[in-house]
């Protein structure tokens, strides 16, 4: 009896058997596929390769005054044979007027169709950060930047896109290189301001008046002095305008800035040479009064000379020495009689950009090194960084007629008294036109008025014409060589072509450029930027090499 009931339970024991088989099986199947969908645990701490850009270059603020000129240069090498650009998008508040700008920059051909437009704004972090992460170079053209720069920087550093822009404001660029150096080093975002008219003349120019010198002559200053051209009225933009205005009225906070950044000064005074000390990231003008914050002035050099514990040497220090020492203050208004021009001394941003690629270039005497730089590219920067000389460095703006210098001045004064107040600064903002004579309007300059200006830009550079007169007592420069920039309109033309050269290297030779980092354009372009920038409308000449028969006039 048992035996039959076990016999009779065998196929509900075979059926159960079958049943669990098929269970474990379906789980299998299950856990399997959920595990397809899963990366195998040893790729779970890697990181996923960053997907390609959709774009080369992304304009940003493409709309603007000075964005549409931006957009009608970098479409002049979209998609050209020899041109790295294939892809480009227009960035901004407003697609209808970003379609606008399109359509005028493109004529008289249309507009292409592989343009794209992306909204975007400065006040929304992501829509910045879908910007980064949708192009390889980001184009800021969106100012005043100390407004609105900011937060465009913070978004290409964390995402470790590239980053160029045209500002000329002091404030802004030495903060961004405050907040963001270290964290665009670790990132590989290269972000580089002043791709404009300020600084990239001033900035190669003076560097081809130094490379002039051949040994065993060489510089101790070179003054540049800037003419503004025109047939027709000379005006700038608005926004220019404006970052001026902020700029002077937040002079205290640049000086914070200034005085809030890591400082160990060592430095030392010569009667035959004015040396540069750099310890850590600062810089000594032995003879001038001042210091330099890795390129930033800070005028405590007084206060310093006060304390002997200061001039002690340091191991490891690195030095350079402009050879003679500097030379004194000349008058507020000069006659430069070798140009046949008066002038007045700038409070540009390009005399502290041209010391900041100084100090960077005494941290790194051959340039920066690329990412992964081809023989020929090292030694191409190698050579031109060996050729490039220390000198003392200031701007100054020019005119033929006293009554244009006379203008400016009113302008400064205008600008100096009442930007302290708030009602000051709202009557500036508000009438730009009359407080600048006319130079500055809300409506910006028309199409002839850009076409028929134009700018000439003279480096005076004095030195001696062997270096072993420089460390004589009371020694003089014996030598001076007269060199030129000249170009189209300075706002316009010039910043774009500046701006738009400056991407097409990115571009090209980004393997050749340093990883990452906060940098001024010339120690970064240095090597490949003037040949470019003559390519373009933009020319470099030597205007005379002369033996000075007497003491070289006072510096200014």
């Amino acid at each position: 009896m048992k035996q039959s009931t076990a016999k009779a339970l065998d196929p509900l024991k075979g059926k159960k058997t079958s049943a669990v088989k098929f269970s474990l099986l379906f789980s299998s199947i299950l856990i399997f596929r959920e595990n397809q969908k899963k990366p195998p645990k040893t790729m779970q701490t890697a990181q996923p390769p960053n997907p390609r850009p959709l774009y080369d270059i992304i304009i940003l603020g493409a709309s603007g005054f000075t964005g549409k000129y931006v957009v009608k240069e970098a479409l002049k090498f979209l998609n050209t044979p020899s041109s790295p650009l294939k892809t480009l998008a227009l960035a901004g508040r407003s697609r209808e007027k970003l379609v606008k700008t399109l359509q005028w920059a493109a004529h008289p051909s249309s507009p292409p169709n592989d343009v794209s437009v992306i909204i975007a704004d400065t006040t929304d972090p992501p829509s910045l950060s879908s910007l980064c992460n949708q192009t390889k170079l980001l184009l800021n053209c969106v100012g005043p930047y100390r407004i609105h720069g900011e937060p465009v920087v913070a978004a290409c550093a964390s995402s470790g896109c590239d980053y160029l822009d045209i500002t000329g404001e002091p404030e802004f660029m030495e903060e961004m290189e405050a907040k963001y150096h270290e964290k665009a080093m670790e990132t590989g975002s290269l972000i580089v301001s002043a791709c404009g008219f300020d600084s990239i003349p001033a900035e190669m120019g003076v560097m081809f008046n130094t490379r002039q010198w051949v040994a065993p002559a060489v510089p101790n200053h070179v003054t540049a002095y800037v003419s503004l051209e025109s047939d027709k009225r000379i005006v700038g933009n608005f926004a220019t305008y404006e970052s001026a205005v902020l700029g002077v009225a937040n002079m205290d906070k640049l000086q914070q800035l200034r005085r809030s950044r890591p400082k160990k000064p060592r430095p030392v005074v010569s009667d035959h040479s004015t040396f540069l000390f750099v310890v850590d990231i600062l810089v000594f003008h032995g003879l001038s009064g001042t210091l330099a914050c890795r390129g930033i002035l800070v005028p405590e050099a007084d206060m310093m000379l006060g304390h002997p514990d200061l001039f002690k040497p340091l191991p490891q220090t690195m030095m350079i020495a402009i050879p003679g020492p500097r030379l004194p203050k000349g008058p507020t208004i000069e006659y430069q009689e070798k140009i046949g021009l008066r002038a007045l001394k700038l409070p540009s941003a390009d005399a502290v950009v041209v010391r900041r690629t100084l100090v960077t270039l005494m941290e790194n005497p051959h340039g920066l090194p690329g990412i992964n730089e081809s023989p020929e590219h090292i030694g191409k920067r190698e050579a031109y960084w060996s050729s490039v000389k220390p000198a003392h460095f200031g701007v100054k703006i020019a005119s033929k007629s006293l009554l244009g210098i006379y203008r400016i001045l009113g302008v400064g004064v205008f600008i100096g008294l009442l930007c302290r107040f708030s009602f000051g600064r709202w009557l500036l903002l508000k009438f730009p036109s009359f407080f600048s004579f006319g130079w500055f309007r809300k409506t910006g300059p028309s199409e002839d008025e850009v076409r028929s200006a134009s700018f000439k830009m003279w480096f005076v550079g004095y030195g001696f014409s062997d270096s072993n007169l420089a460390s004589e007592r009371n020694s003089k420069p014996d030598m001076e060589i007269i060199t030129r920039v000249m170009g189209p309109e300075i706002g316009y033309v010039t910043t774009p072509i500046s701006l738009v050269q400056c991407a097409l290297i990115v571009l090209s030779q980004r393997e050749n450029l340093p990883k990452g980092g906060v940098y001024t354009p010339g120690i970064v372009f240095g090597p490949d930027l003037q040949e470019r920038l003559q390519e373009n409308g933009i020319s470099f000449d030597v205007v005379s090499k002369t033996a000075l028969p007497s003491p070289a006039p006072a510096q200014n």
